[in-house]
């Protein structure tokens, strides 16, 4: 697969109290995305998931690293030429009450990105091409004359989406695009990116928590733990065989479609460190029930353990997690 997206080695660190205790809020984050995929980005509130979704859009800029997309290493651009560069990549936000401008009409909403990269010229225009989103994302045609308010969130997320897709982009950033959303309208959403992705061929990195989601939409899977990546494969093979401690404590954790399927639920002890005060070693370690001498000394490296299955842990495997001696 054609990588649309190359990132690499990619840190946001934001001021500390001081020089040594600098926020390491993305550390080191690489992986590629392939022109149509759904890349899912997973782990715990606060790990910087959300964090890398924004430096790829350079809605925030890195500490390092390196961010090409189709070819373009967009970290090297100018302003204008970033301007233009952002009609391929759009975000779709996480909450759909504080992302649509109150003030403003749907109508207003969904056309400002087509109008900002001079795809529309007339109001005639923009008036066909808005309806024509709305009617994409399963609204009416006269939704565009009403307010965000008017709307359920589900509605409202969906008004998201049609903004997003306006300019016809290549490459979506979903935030967390169902966690504020009832269970009963989450999958609806879910369907929806991937009937757009069917028939635009869009990519998605999908950040989420929700590992049912991420089973459903996503073709691979990337798990952050404390600003790294800890195990990145495809999504059967991430269900299938986690090889990572962290990973096996949150598929445990995760719902199970066979209430009668054997599951060990494995809960992990202490606190997860602050960024500002990262462990040495494996970042896991001092939540890890098989942790040993050698992850207090060395940082794991990115290993594959099976055929594009990566995982950084000294002692991966995808046996069940056994309290080490």
């Amino acid at each position: 697969m054609t990588a649309l997206l190359e990132i690499s080695d990619l840190a946001c660190h934001f001021p500390g109290r001081d020089r040594a205790h600098a926020v390491r809020a993305v550390d080191g984050v690489s992986f590629s995305i392939g022109a149509g995929e759904t890349f899912a980005l997973v782990g715990e509130s606060g790990c910087g998931k959300s964090t890398t979704g924004r430096l790829v859009l350079r809605l925030l800029e890195p500490t390092r690293g390196t961010v090409r997309f189709d070819g373009v290493d967009l970290l090297a651009l100018r302003p204008e030429a970033l301007r233009r560069r952002r009609r391929d990549m759009q975000i779709v936000f996480q909450d759909p009450y504080a992302s649509l401008d109150p003030r403003m009409t749907i109508e207003e909403i969904v056309a400002e990105p087509i109008e900002v990269h001079g795809l529309v010229h007339t109001r005639r225009q923009r008036h066909e091409r808005v309806a024509e989103l709305l009617e994409l994302v399963g609204l009416p045609a006269d939704a565009a004359s009403r307010s965000p308010r008017q709307f359920s969130g589900g509605q409202r997320q969906r008004i998201g989406i049609a903004r997003a897709i306006g300019p016809n982009p290549k490459f979506i950033v979903a935030d967390e695009p169902v966690s504020a959303l009832d269970v009963s309208v989450q999958g609806q959403i879910v369907n929806l990116l991937q009937d757009l992705q069917e028939r635009f061929g869009i990519a998605y990195l999908f950040v989420a928590h929700d590992l049912a989601v991420v089973r459903h939409i996503a073709h691979r899977v990337a798990v952050m733990y404390l600003g790294v990546i800890v195990e990145t494969a495809p999504v059967a093979s991430l269900f299938a065989a986690p090889h990572h401690p962290y990973t096996q404590a949150l598929l445990s954790a995760a719902p199970e479609p066979d209430p009668d399927a054997p599951r060990t639920r494995i809960i992990l002890q202490g606190d997860v460190p602050s960024p500002m005060d990262v462990p040495s070693g494996c970042r896991f370690r001092t939540r890890c029930p098989i942790a040993q001498d050698l992850c207090r000394e060395t940082s794991p490296a990115q290993v594959e353990v099976a055929p594009g299955h990566h995982a950084a842990c000294h002692f991966a495997a995808p046996n069940p997690i056994t309290p080490a001696g």
